[in-house]
């Protein structure tokens, strides 16, 4: 493989205090696998739609600097092409990601390693043929080896998943005159990654538009990007993972029931407080 880290190193990065909470959250999400309830399945096809419309509104923050509303990026995955009193630049990126999240879902299905390159000419990523060479080596390199890290404890699983991100992302930065444009050449690289995270048994990672420049800016800046992505990503990686959980576990009917009770419980204290004042 390209991403050559020796088995000293992935358990290196697999044992530092991040990553294994990431890998416990991970864990405890995948446990839940295979779904037992039309709720729970229900519940998980809404995240995933979530997903991409979060996903989309990111992206176009990142690519326009421009300040993208949750409801544009609703309107735009709903099939709208223009939306009244909005840029139409805003409209035109959310688009662009759009069809880069469904080029890169083709790739999931495929493996058509020259759909990533579609998915950053859709972007505007501005890779050249070297950038796509090199971005195309990797992948095939590493792609082939998915069911030996799926094989791996979770801590492993994560910490070689992001190690072939960071390896993409260094390849995609050089040139990139400002952590600003390295953030835009980046794009199609983390949605790539959460397929190859598929590919080893490891959830999806979002990471909001604020979140994808701080990470340009913090490797930008690093000596060791490996160690600067991981710690970076992995406590993001966690939180996004007990969300996911939360929504695939939630319930209507027992989200009402608790927050009845908290009202309850609530209001013998009030009364309680009031009665002790007298």
């Amino acid at each position: 493989m390209t991403i050559a880290l020796d088995e000293t190193d992935i358990r290196r990065i697999a044992d530092m205090p991040q990553m294994r909470e990431a890998a416990q959250a991970a864990g405890e999400l995948t446990s839940l696998w295979p779904l037992n309830s039309a709720l729970q399945m229900d519940n998980d096809a809404k995240y995933t739609e979530d997903l991409q419309v979060r996903f989309t509104l990111a992206f176009a923050r990142v690519m326009t600097g421009l300040d993208v509303t949750a409801a544009d990026a609703e309107f735009v995955y709903e099939g709208a092409d223009a939306i009244p009193g909005r840029p139409q630049a805003v409209v035109d990126a959310l688009l662009a990601a759009d069809e880069a999240y469904e080029i890169m879902e083709d790739y999931g299905r495929d493996g058509e390693t020259d759909l990533v390159a579609e998915a950053a000419q859709a972007l505007g990523s501005a890779w050249d043929n070297d950038t796509i060479q090199a971005v195309d080596a990797v992948i095939s390199d590493t792609a082939p080896h998915a069911a030996q890290v799926e094989a791996r404890p979770m801590a492993e699983r994560v910490a070689i998943a992001l190690a072939t991100c960071d390896a993409l992302l260094g390849i995609v930065s050089q040139g990139a005159a400002s952590a600003q444009e390295a953030a835009v050449r980046s794009l199609p690289v983390l949605l790539y990654a959460n397929e190859w995270r598929e590919e080893c048994a490891v959830p999806r990672i979002f990471l909001a538009d604020e979140q994808i420049r701080a990470l340009a800016e913090t490797r930008w800046d690093a000596d060791d990007t490996l160690a600067a992505t991981v710690g970076f990503v992995a406590p993001l990686a966690a939180a996004e993972w007990r969300r996911h959980r939360e929504d695939v576990l939630w319930n209507p009917d027992e989200a009402k029931k608790r927050a009845k009770e908290e009202d309850e419980e609530r209001n013998k204290r009030e009364l309680a407080a009031k009665f002790a004042d007298k």
